[in-house]
């Protein structure tokens, strides 16, 4: 049927799991499968889901949604997006490093997608600590979640890509909206995962050591938020204003303040921003 074909909406045409699955997998030391489904409730979920099943699922199954309706980030919050109009994509990742180093995996999925935003569209984004790619303007590309379930864990990413200024939050954009004109996801999505998939072999053959892997110089390259003046609002609604001054060796942030230094988890804090 027309509507089935990729070229159906050439501004947003589907994506195909074979080529994907071909493209990615043939040669790959981490990646095992790509599904594309059209629909879902959560990328994420279903995979959280999986990889607790009795079989439990391998490390490197990508999920890949055309279109999620129960989107989540930080905090419960809701990611949604128009069908086709974004990468929604979760994997799944079973790390031998210490667990305090698990914090790391979203710093380097973020470090992943901006280089390979960079390197297929040209748009030079930053890394918001500790999941949000913006854009030049400060407005949010693309959400990060990572869950651990067991001895896994799921990243999943939400991009936006062609989403337009009328289905857009006020504080977001999309690339198409950042270029003025058309992206393939295909491509991009590619470019991201086995820019995960060097970052993140490299990272576990060092035990998670965000120093000898290189992964913490690359962050601070992309960073927006290390040596600026933020503002940190807490779970119970208090805040902590401060200086950014790094981010330590388990991935938190560490924040300068008028009564000492704190070390921040990102499940401790509901919000950071510059002042």
């Amino acid at each position: 049927m027309a509507g089935d074909s990729r070229w159906s909406d050439l501004e947003r045409p589907a994506l195909d799991g074979a080529a994907l699955t071909d493209a990615l997998t043939h040669d790959s030391r981490l990646w095992r499968s790509v599904e594309v489904v059209p629909e879902i409730g959560s990328t994420n979920a279903e995979l959280a889901a999986r990889a607790a099943g009795e079989d439990g699922a391998p490390e490197g199954t990508v999920l890949v949604a055309e279109h999620q309706v129960s989107g989540r980030g930080r905090l419960d919050r809701v990611w949604t997006s128009p069908p086709r109009a974004g990468i929604t994509v979760s994997f799944l990742l079973r790390p031998d490093v210490p667990a305090a180093r698990r914090g790391w995996l979203p710093l380097l999925t973020g470090v992943a997608l901006a280089e390979s935003v960079k390197a297929g569209t040209g748009v030079l984004p930053s890394l918001k600590w500790p999941n949000d790619l913006l854009a030049a303007d400060g407005r949010k590309l693309a959400g990060i979640l990572a869950e651990s379930t067991g001895t896994a864990v799921v990243v999943g990413v939400g991009l936006n890509v062609s989403t337009t200024t009328a289905e857009l939050p006020e504080t977001g954009t999309s690339l198409a909206r950042v270029l003025g004109s058309t992206v393939d996801r295909a491509p991009v999505l590619l470019a991201f995962l086995r820019a995960v998939e060097r970052r993140y072999l490299r990272w576990v053959e060092v035990l998670g050591d965000p120093i000898s892997s290189g992964l913490a110089q690359e962050y601070l390259a992309w960073s927006s938020t290390v040596g600026t003046e933020v503002s940190v609002t807490m779970p119970d609604g208090s805040t902590l204003e401060g200086t950014a001054q790094a981010v330590d060796w388990d991935g938190r942030l560490v924040l300068a303040t008028g009564h000492g230094t704190v070390e921040l988890a990102s499940g401790d804090v509901r919000h950071v921003r510059r002042v």
